[in-house]
């Protein structure tokens, strides 16, 4: 069975920092360009950070450049999004995908926005950014 389990979220204030995990059982995350993405309170769901393969590039919106890094432990089978200097825009719940390259397509570039191509989906962890 294949899961992908986030942790980290929680309530901060602005300014302040989170360290978010996304742990995957049932299946090795080097085979899989991972994102993350999140969805605030009236709004759609919106790509964040995503991250391929071979090799691996990383992609970010614009309004997290320089603040967000995305990051993965092989040995842990598990990818890691460090939030900086966070902003009340950032509050959502935050969950990450993993879309399945392999081999044959290990060099496709990370997507943000197509996410049908994503094969399996956490439950997310809520982040709260508020004084």
């Amino acid at each position: 069975q294949v899961q992908l389990v986030e942790s980290g979220g929680g309530l901060v204030q602005p300014g302040g920092s989170l360290r978010l995990s996304c742990v995957a059982s049932g299946i090795n995350l080097d085979l899989y360009a991972i994102g993350w993405f999140r969805q605030g309170p009236g709004k759609e769901r919106e790509g964040v950070s995503c991250c391929s393969t071979i090799p691996e590039k990383t992609l970010y919106i614009d309004s997290v450049k320089g603040r967000f890094t995305i990051s993965r432990d092989v040995a842990k089978n598990t990818v890691y999004l460090e939030m900086n200097n966070l902003k009340p825009e950032d509050t959502g719940n935050y969950t990450c995908g993993a879309d399945f390259l392999g081999v044959t397509l290990a060099r496709t570039p990370c997507t943000l926005t197509k996410t049908r191509r994503y094969d399996y989906w956490g439950r997310g962890t809520q982040v709260t950014v508020s004084s």
